[in-house]
């Protein structure tokens, strides 16, 4: 297959918002106060990676509807690798000794270092969540016959970023015990809705870029159930 200008411009974007939304996602930021406790606690904190991740989610989704899922895994392993040699670059950056009269070497340690925690749980969680995501769209697909976008599009990010979320928050805040077993799941809970909604508002964008690249790439990829293996990089 040969791949058009468009097609390496989403995958640009895609591999852009993962490396970003890994980077901030070392910083938990307040959400609301909700009027009363819900699960031990009336806070609402998330990931700062709330207001780009879901992006990549949803280009996901147009990549697996468009271009199929053969071509999405091949995008989602290639995803990964990159985060890996960013998370790699940036902890060369760090124990190299730095100048003495630099005094920011904690605070590039704290957030570009990111802790091994947050690491393993960002790329377990990556790959769980959009595999699953992806798999999920390409079966609604095919059951529906191409027709309810916009139930493959919301039921694959329910699947892939309830895996995402859960995986993600209870690897990295909790097994170094950061936050208790209610906090945990209080956060995974309120950053799986938060996605859910996300990709239910940006629903309207998904139809048009859905739309304008299958009309564009002359591409509406449907893929047999047993093709959706997530092993393999275009193969």
């Amino acid at each position: 297959m040969r791949f058009s200008g468009t097609f390496i411009i989403v995958v640009a974007l895609f591999i852009t918002v993962l490396i970003t939304s890994n980077i901030m996602a070392v910083k938990l930021i307040h959400v609301a106060t909700l009027p009363g406790q819900f699960m031990g606690s009336n806070l609402v904190f998330l990931p700062a990676a709330i207001v780009v991740f879901p992006i990549s989610y949803i280009i996901g989704d147009v990549l697996t509807e468009v271009y199929g899922f053969r071509t999405a895994r091949g995008v989602i392993w290639l995803g990964f690798g990159c985060n890996v040699l960013v998370a790699l670059l940036l902890w060369l950056g760090g124990i190299i000794p730095a100048e003495v009269f630099w005094p920011n070497q904690e605070a590039y340690t704290t957030i570009l270092g990111q802790f091994p925690l947050i690491l393993v749980g960002s790329f377990a969680a990556y790959l769980v969540g959009e595999f699953s995501n992806s798999a999920t769209l390409s079966l609604l697909k095919n059951t529906t016959q191409g027709r309810f976008l916009w139930l493959r599009t919301i039921g694959s990010t329910i699947v892939g970023q309830g895996f995402d979320s859960f995986v993600f928050i209870f690897i990295a805040f909790g097994v170094s015990g950061a936050l208790g077993p209610e906090a945990l799941f209080r956060t995974a809970l309120f950053q799986w809705w938060a996605k859910i909604a996300y990709e239910s508002a940006a629903t309207p964008l998904t139809y048009a870029v859905v739309t304008y690249l299958k009309n564009k790439e002359k591409m509406d990829v449907y893929d047999a159930p047993g093709s959706l293996n997530p092993l393999g990089v275009f193969a």
